[in-house]
């Protein structure tokens, strides 16, 4: 299977490489990628160099155009398809149809990825991707069961790619309206839950730190807590009497437990979440999964989950907690 890891910017990406990525996803800097935070990702040169960084040892740079343009500003996307195709980046990955349509038609021999967004999770969905788009590969959504993942993969036209490891998203993936509604500004363009001009923190007497989002108090912390970026759907609330997690609590999605299962469904890729984050993570979490995937290559049989991979994970997970997610329903 292939590794399949973040990078925000070029210290990320070498760091990626070298701790052992088969390929490395980036986006420009700016609105046509979904984390599009100031001063992340990569401008021409700083890709084009990221590139042959890539290519010189034999690795894959995949470029993101995942987000929906509105119709004003559908050039932009259209630009940035043929710029990828000019700096020879080895896939984009897109949802939206008139951009995976534009790259279809001009650039045939740029391989094309259904993103995330494109919120495929039947047979027929891929099926009409790869039909009208030729999509060369697919990137199933964060809300499956494994279940759902063996099924697709023995149905699917397309080779499969899944996240295994990252945050999660419990809403449409990368377009929330709960951020909408308290920022007014989409998620999806702007590239950010909770964009940092909206952010407030407020010290208070007793050590403690509030933390608002456009004014709508989102979180408390006690002086010994880690507090960790504010978005709306991992905040506390008060519910009656009590205050917690009301959505959901800060855990990042963690699958190598399941890496043999999905292996032998047929899984093509595993995908790391976290353009966002910094090279540590990227180095540790590339690393981690680097050893898990070689090891079993060479001896599926033997394969057995190391405690010290699981640690070295939860160190840089959201509240240094994971969970397998929707991966595990037992109502299924």
């Amino acid at each position: 299977m292939q590794l399949v890891c973040p990078a925000g910017n070029l210290p990320a990406l070498h760091a990626a490489i070298d701790a052992g990525a088969d390929a490395v996803y980036v986006g420009f800097r700016d609105q046509t990628n979904a984390r599009a935070f100031p001063g992340l990702n990569f401008d021409m040169q700083e890709l084009r160099d990221g590139i042959a960084y890539a290519h010189a040892r034999s690795r894959k740079i995949y470029l993101a155009l995942n987000t929906y343009p509105d119709s004003a500003r559908l050039d932009a996307w259209f630009r940035a398809v043929d710029q990828a195709a000019e700096l020879g980046a080895d896939a984009i990955i897109a949802a939206e149809m008139a951009v995976l349509d534009h790259a279809c038609r001009h650039h045939p021999d740029m391989a094309r990825h259904l993103s995330v967004q494109g919120s495929a999770t039947t047979a027929a969905a891929l099926r009409y991707a790869h039909e009208r788009f030729g999509i060369s590969r697919a990137v199933l959504p964060r809300v499956l069961s494994l279940q759902q993942v063996q099924r697709l993969c023995q149905t699917s036209p397309v080779p499969l790619e899944v996240f295994a490891f990252g945050s999660l998203c419990i809403m449409v993936e990368g377009r929330c309206h709960l951020s909408s509604y308290v920022t007014g500004k989409s998620p999806n363009r702007h590239g950010v839950c909770s964009p940092a001009s909206f952010v407030r923190w407020e010290e208070l007497a007793d050590n403690s730190r509030n933390v608002r989002l456009n004014g709508v108090l989102i979180d408390r912390f006690s002086p010994d807590e880690p507090a960790g970026y504010p978005t709306v759907c991992k905040g506390r609330y008060r519910v009656g009497e009590e205050v917690f997690h009301a959505l959901e609590e800060p855990t990042s999605l963690n699958t190598l437990e399941l890496l043999p299962q999905l292996a032998q469904a047929g899984v093509v890729a595993l995908k790391v979440e976290g353009r966002q984050r910094g090279v540590a993570y990227v180095r540790t979490v590339a690393g981690v999964w680097r050893q898990a995937i070689d090891e079993y290559a060479r001896s599926a049989q033997q394969w057995r989950l190391r405690e010290n991979w699981n640690n070295a994970l939860a160190a840089h997970a959201e509240g240094q907690q994971t969970t397998l997610g929707p991966y595990h329903r037992a109502w299924h």
